[in-house]
C-alpha cells in the first residue's frame, strides 16, 4: 500500500519496544502525517495507552495488512438544534465497590463473647461495628464504617510519580496503559505533543503532552526556562541575558518549610501572576487532564525545592483552591521527571495533609485521578492507615478500638478515602455476623518493608504556616 493511502484516523499495528525492551505491536491511531527531508512521517497514539507513549515514526514500522480506514461517524442533533458528531473513545474503567450492608445487631464473637462496640458517631444509622483482626484470629481493633463512596466529578486531575512498592498492597495498574478516558473528541491540536525537549537548569525534559506554550516556540528543538521563575525564551544565549537580570534564586512568595535540603515555598496566584502562569505552562507538559487556566488568583502553588550553593531549585510542586467547597486539599500535584521515583511525590501529598491538619480540616485530592496520580495517593492512603492501625494499644488488655471518624481526624484523609482505602485493600471481610477487617502477614510485612524505605518523611516542627480566612478577603 502506498503511503498517500495512509490517512488521520487510520489504525493500524505499529512495531515498537516495551518496558523490558522486548518487540511488540500494539494497535495505533494515525493522528497527523507530515513530510520531512522527502520522508513521510505518522504521528501515533497507541490505544488503550497512555498518550505519553505518543510519537513519530518512519512508514517501515507500520503494519499496512491490518490497516483499517477511519469509518464515516453518524451525525446526530445537539442541543443547539445544530448536527454534530463524536468519534467513540474508550472512557476510564471503573471498578464498582458494593456497598457495605452492615447488620442490625453484632453477633457473638468466637468464645461466645459479644465484640465490644465503640461508643462513636457512626455515619450509618443503627450501624453495628467492624471488627480488625490479625492472620491468627486475635482482635486488633474496631470500626465504625460509612457506606458513602466518593462520587466522580470532572475536575482537575492529579499527575504524580510513581514508585516500586512492595508494601502488600494490590498490583498497580499498570504503567503503560492509561486508566482515563481517551478523549478522543479533543482538537486534533492538543492531542499532539507541541514540544520537543525543555531546558530546566541543568536537566532536560521530554514532554509527555501538549502545552499551550506560543506557536512561534514549538519549532525550535530546545525550548529554555530559567529554573528560578520559568520564564520561557528561544534560545540559549536568550537564556544567558536573561540569567544575568533575573535576581531570583528561588520561588517568589513565602518559605513555609525547610528541612535539610528540602524547602516549600508558599505562591499566591494573584500576587505572583507571572510566576503562576509558567507553572502551569510548564506542568501541562506532563498533566494530560489538567485544565489550564490563565486566571490563577482563586489558587494557592507550593512548590518544594532541592538547595545547593546555586539556589533552590524546583522538585515539584501542587495547587489548591483557596475556597474549595468539596474539602479539596489539592487541585494539581505534579514531581518533573528527573526526580520521579525517588519519594518526592509522597512528600508532595504528605505535605498537603500536614496543611490540612493545620487547618484544622480533612481534605482529598479533585477527582477524577490520573492513573500516576491514582497509584500515589492509594500508596499513600494504605501507608498512613496501616501504620495508625498498627500502632494501637491498649493497657488494660482489652481489645483497642478506633472509629474511622477518628482515622480521619488523625490523618486529616476524608472519611470517603479511608472507606475505599480499606476495600482496596481487600481487608473487609464478613465474619460471625459482623463486617471485619482482617490484616494478614503479607499486608503488614508489606507495610513494614515499605516504611523501610520510605526516608523522606514531613517533620511537623519545621513548618511555619498559618492559614488565611479567604472567604473574608473579598476577591482573595
Amino acid at each position: 500500500m502506498a503511503e498517500a493511502e495512509i490517512v488521520e484516523g487510520c489504525r493500524l499495528p505499529v512495531l515498537r519496544k516495551n518496558q523490558d525492551n522486548e518487540i511488540e505491536w500494539p494497535l495505533a491511531e494515525i493522528l497527523s502525517v507530515k513530510e520531512l527531508t522527502g520522508k513521510k512521517l505518522f504521528y501515533v497514539h497507541y490505544i488503550d495507552f497512555n498518550k505519553r507513549l505518543d510519537e513519530w515514526v518512519t512508514h517501515d514500522r507500520l503494519d499496512l495488512k491490518k490497516i483499517q480506514f477511519p469509518k464515516k461517524e453518524a451525525k446526530t442533533p445537539t442541543k443547539n438544534g445544530l448536527s454534530g458528531s463524536r468519534p467513540s473513545s474508550p472512557e476510564r474503567e471503573v471498578r464498582k465497590i458494593p456497598k457495605l450492608i452492615l447488620p442490625p445487631a453484632a453477633a457473638p464473637a468466637a468464645g461466645g463473647k459479644s465484640l465490644p462496640v465503640p461508643q462513636a458517631p457512626c455515619d450509618v444509622a443503627g450501624g453495628s461495628a467492624h471488627t480488625l483482626l490479625s492472620q491468627n484470629g486475635a482482635v486488633r481493633s474496631t470500626l465504625s464504617c460509612s457506606t458513602t463512596w466518593p462520587k466522580k466529578s470532572n475536575c482537575l486531575s492529579a499527575d504524580e510519580d510513581s514508585q516500586d512498592s512492595s508494601d502488600g498492597i494490590p498490583s498497580a495498574p499498570r504503567m503503560t496503559g492509561s486508566l482515563v478516558s481517551d478523549r478522543s473528541h479533543d482538537d486534533i491540536i492538543t492531542r499532539m505533543k507541541n514540544i520537543e525537549c525543555i531546558e530546566l537548569g541543568r536537566h532536560r525534559l521530554k514532554p509527555w503532552y501538549f502545552s499551550p506554550y506560543p506557536q512561534e516556540l514549538t519549532v525550535l528543538p530546545v525550548l529554555y526556562l530559567c529554573e528560578f521563575c520559568l520564564k520561557y525564551l528561544k534560545s540559549l544565549k536568550c537564556l544567558q541575558r536573561h540569567l544575568t537580570k533575573c535576581n531570583l534564586r528561588h520561588p517568589p512568595g513565602n518559605e513555609i518549610y525547610r528541612k535539610g535540603t528540602i524547602s516549600f515555598f508558599e505562591i499566591d496566584g494573584r500576587k505572583n501572576k507571572s510566576y503562576s502562569q509558567n507553572l502551569c505552562l510548564l506542568a501541562k507538559c506532563f498533566l494530560d487532564h489538567k485544565t489550564l487556566y490563565y486566571d490563577t488568583d482563586p489558587f494557592l502553588f507550593y512548590i518544594m525545592t532541592e538547595y545547593d550553593s546555586k539556589g533552590f531549585h524546583i522538585v515539584g510542586y501542587f495547587s489548591k483552591e483557596k475556597e474549595s467547597t468539596e474539602d479539596y486539599n489539592v487541585a494539581c500535584i505534579l514531581t518533573l521527571p528527573p526526580y520521579q521515583r525517588r519519594g518526592y511525590g509522597k512528600l508532595l501529598i504528605e505535605f498537603s495533609y500536614e496543611l490540612s491538619k493545620v487547618e484544622g480540616k480533612t481534605g482529598t485530592p479533585e477527582k477524577p485521578l490520573s492513573d500516576l496520580g491514582l497509584l500515589s495517593y492509594r500508596s499513600y492512603w494504605s501507608q498512613t492507615i496501616l501504620e495508625i492501625l498498627m500502632e494501637l494499644k491498649t493497657e488494660t488488655g482489652e481489645r483497642p478500638q478506633i472509629t474511622i471518624n477518628e482515622i480521619s481526624e488523625i490523618t486529616s484523609i476524608k472519611k470517603e478515602d479511608v472507606i475505599s482505602t480499606l476495600q482496596y485493600l481487600n481487608l473487609i471481610n464478613y465474619y460471625k455476623g459482623q463486617y471485619i477487617l482482617t490484616l494478614s502477614e503479607d499486608i503488614v510485612e508489606g507495610h513494614e518493608r515499605a516504611m523501610q524505605k520510605r526516608i523522606l518523611r514531613i517533620d511537623s516542627k519545621c513548618l511555619h504556616f498559618t492559614p488565611k480566612d479567604w472567604s473574608k478577603r473579598g476577591k482573595w
